[in-house]
């Protein structure tokens, strides 16, 4: 780990662009295989998923009710848009929540890291 560290912090500027994106699962299965399916096609660095959230909503003029699977993604600009398909076509929801927050600082080389993570592989 501290060698591929030393060599992120040699080869990779600290990326201004980090994004962290929010979304949510209709149930832990569907929220493991899209963590698994981002992290593999090199969309996030690493997806944090926190089972047993209540989300309350109003959809089609009622109010509801839902248990979900909160998920935090971690990401860059560049990747965002093919992140968005991703969780469209791997999440069962009609209208999935996607929102981005941008990261205004952070550990310099914890954001080498993650952005050397999406990079497409050469």
């Amino acid at each position: 780990m501290l060698t591929a560290l030393t060599s992120y912090r040699r080869q990779r500027p600290v990326s201004s662009e980090a994004l962290l994106v929010l979304t949510t699962c209709g149930n832990a299965q569907e929220a493991d295989d899209l963590a698994e399916a981002l992290v593999e096609q090199r969309l996030a660095a690493c997806v944090s998923r926190l089972a047993g959230i209540v989300s309350t909503y109003r959809w089609e003029a009622k109010l509801q009710r839902d248990q979900e699977v909160f998920v935090l993604i971690k990401t860059t600009q560049d990747r965002f848009e093919a992140l968005k398909t991703t969780i469209r076509e791997r999440t069962r929801s009609e209208l999935p929540e996607i929102l981005a927050v941008t990261v205004h600082s952070g550990s310099s080389d914890y954001l080498k890291w993650l952005a050397a993570s999406v990079s497409p592989e050469e």
